[in-house]
């Protein structure tokens, strides 16, 4: 079973990138993955396994 997580994360507009960045490997390291994300990066939905 899968659980998902959406976050509006605030990136701020200096190091955007390296900000977005950090963000997915701070979640990755929790298990997470990335599902999907729009262009301007407002919302992104993750997803990882729940019996984990």
């Amino acid at each position: 079973m899968k659980e998902y997580k959406v976050i509006q994360p605030k990136l701020g507009f200096r190091n955007r990138l390296q900000n977005f960045e950090e963000l997915l490997n701070q979640y990755g390291r929790e298990g997470w993955t990335l599902k999907h994300t729009n262009e301007q990066y407002t919302s992104i939905i993750l997803e990882r396994d729940k019996n984990r």
